[in-house]
């Protein structure tokens, strides 16, 4: 399963690959990424993306919005099946709707152009520190169970009755911070900045988005959920 290692090392540093058709752009984002440790591959169109993926390992997908021969958001849909790893879209796209879009579709993060590579970095450097936390907050805890849902932390699979669900390490990590705290009210602020590594801006809907997803994949009723409470003003709680 892909997903983020500890820490990338010079021995085993954790494998980006960058979809990009702009030149100059990639390759200052693949300077950047290297000297923070990780190893980058370079693709500047879709074509080739799905195979590639499909029978090599890679940790991270970075993938522009809008390529030559095909279209960022359409590849996500068709990756994130077969991959368990970091999606994230990087897209001159400035619409929330398309945002949400790209969320739904199954992707970690969304970064919008124009960008510093810096950031690029920053937010990969984010989602690493948080499966760090991850690890260390559960400890010697392997699995959870509430009911007929079953998480397993250290493989990073959810069940429910027996059937394994399809979850972006996103919305892994997400339900992972809600139920380490089951049965207690957690802020948005506090689910944003583990998600996404900066604060909370009071108009981000991402972690509204992947709560959604979260009660359709955990078949909680959206009008009335019983697992994933709302609560007004305050944030979410994981019914124990």
């Amino acid at each position: 399963m892909n997903h983020f290692r500890a820490s990338p090392t010079a021995v085993n540093p954790l494998s980006v690959l960058l979809v990009e058709d702009d030149a100059v752009f990639s390759m200052l984002v693949q300077r950047t990424l290297e000297k923070g440790g990780y190893r980058v591959t370079l693709l500047e169109d879709s074509p080739t993306v799905v195979d590639r993926v499909r029978n090599e390992s890679f940790d991270v997908l970075i993938i522009d919005g809008n390529l030559p021969s095909g279209d960022g958001f359409d590849l996500c849909r068709q990756l994130r099946p077969m991959f368990s790893g970091v999606i994230v879209l990087l897209t001159g796209r400035d619409d929330d709707l398309d945002e949400l879009l790209g969320l739904e579709l199954g992707a970690d993060d969304y970064i919008r152009k124009p960008v510093e590579p810096r950031l690029v970095l920053a937010r990969l450097k984010a989602h690493q520190r948080r499966h760090q936390r991850d690890t260390n907050t559960h400890g010697s805890a392997t699995e959870l169970k509430f009911g007929e849902i079953s998480i397993h932390l250290e493989r990073r699979e959810v069940f429910r009755s027996g059937e394994r669900l399809s979850l972006t390490d996103a919305e892994f990590d997400l339900l992972a911070a809600l139920t380490n705290r089951a049965g207690e009210i957690v802020d948005r602020d506090t689910l944003f900045q583990g998600a996404r590594g900066v604060e909370y801006d009071g108009l981000d809907r991402s972690i509204d988005m992947r709560v959604s997803r979260l009660r359709k994949l955990l078949g909680d009723d959206p009008s009335q959920p019983h697992i994933i409470k709302t609560v007004r003003g305050r944030g979410y709680l994981f019914a124990r």
